[in-house]
């Protein structure tokens, strides 16, 4: 399995007790050990108005981190479209190519945008799932619901900091058309006038979709021959939709010939399973916490993880993430890991570690590279 490359996805956490400049300086030094274990690529992700999670701004912590690097691909996943413009992501990204050219990814994503349409139609070759397994054994649990969040006070307050007044978002298949035609030099408005983005132009990004189903994301990046990465960590129940109407939706490209799928995976690893599993014991409440949309709390303890009185509502929050996070030693997580990968034919896997020690995570993310380079 070591022929399968291995990547970091952060979200800068917070661990309680610590600061947001502690977990930038974590971060970074994160990176640059993961370099140091062969991982293939870094990627920072976007999330605003958390207390516990530190990565309001990718573009910003990839400059930092690149100049704390040398050979590692770093980039975001993903960039949130939905409150900014193309032009403005291709000038950021543009200018990151330029200090750091042929090193950076970036990553689109729609949060932050128009409401999603309906879930997509499950495609008619679409991958058996029985019992909440695929044919493999994959754990698929069912397809959770974020509808207890529409109209939610905290959300629509998020959007309103993020957005000017009165902003309509662009819609996304034209937004990820311009970006295109904004790095290729080829942009032209409805009245022929050109524009030309520099830094931007000509830069060297590898450019990816990022998507939690098989729906409009899944369905820009086939239909326009890009990358794709399906979120595994955020949504395990639409994974396998996700990859597969990617893979249905594909039409070769000048970037790829062939479909070329990431998937994310949370996974914590130590020396022992019993180990593993106290390091991952503030997982299921910092899920919660996203998921009631109070905002992501800095990472707790295990003690203080373990104080939470939980109701039957709050474990229907998290169960499907729990159940589906890669907990254990070594060789346990692996073989988890492999059979991700072969219930989604994933070209590449992108893993993401919370622990509340800075130097557990690093000690998780190094086993897990000792372990994979043995396959």
């Amino acid at each position: 399995m070591s022929d399968i490359p291995l990547g970091v996805l952060d979200l800068v956490p917070v661990p309680s007790g610590s600061t947001a400049a502690d977990a930038l300086r974590n971060s970074i030094d994160l990176a640059q050990q993961a370099e140091r274990f062969g991982y293939a690529r870094y990627w920072f992700a976007e999330h605003h108005l958390n207390p516990g999670v530190a990565g309001t701004s990718p573009a910003v912590v990839l400059a930092l981190t690149a100049s704390a690097t040398s050979d590692i691909r770093l980039g975001a996943g993903a960039v949130q479209l939905g409150h900014r413009t193309a032009l403005s992501t291709v000038e950021e990204f543009g200018l990151l190519d330029a200090l750091h050219p042929g090193r950076i990814d970036l990553g689109l994503g729609r949060s932050g945008g128009r409401p999603p349409g309906t879930p997509a139609a499950p495609l008619p070759d679409a991958t058996p799932v029985v019992e909440g397994r695929a044919p493999n054994g994959l754990r698929i649990p069912p397809r959770f619901s974020f509808a207890h969040l529409v109209g939610s006070p905290r959300v629509a307050l998020q959007r309103a900091l993020l957005q000017q007044p009165h902003a309509e978002s662009q819609d996304y298949a034209e937004q990820i058309d311009d970006i295109q035609a904004l790095l290729a030099g080829t942009y032209r408005s409805a009245d022929g006038i050109e524009a030309h983005a520099v830094p931007g132009e000509g830069a060297d990004l590898e450019l990816w979709i990022l998507g939690s189903s098989g729906g409009e994301s899944a369905e820009v990046a086939g239909r326009r021959g890009l990358r794709f990465a399906a979120n595994y960590h955020v949504s395990p129940g639409t994974v396998l939709e996700a990859a597969e109407g990617y893979r249905a939706a594909f039409q070769p490209s000048d970037i790829l010939e062939k479909p070329y799928v990431s998937v994310s995976a949370d996974v914590v690893v130590a020396g022992d399973d019993e180990t593993a599993r106290e390091l991952a014991t503030g997982y299921a409440p910092w899920v919660r916490s996203i998921r009631t949309a109070e905002g992501a709390i800095p990472f707790p303890t295990p003690d203080e993880a373990r104080a939470h009185v939980w109701t039957d509502a709050d474990r229907a929050l998290v169960q499907d993430r729990v159940e589906t996070q890669f907990v254990g030693s070594p060789g346990r997580v692996a073989d988890q890991l492999a059979q991700l990968r072969e219930a989604t034919g994933a070209d590449e896997l992108l893993i993401t570690t919370i622990t509340h020690g800075h130097a557990d995570r690093v000690r998780s993310y190094e086993l897990l590279a000792e372990e994979w380079r043995k396959r």
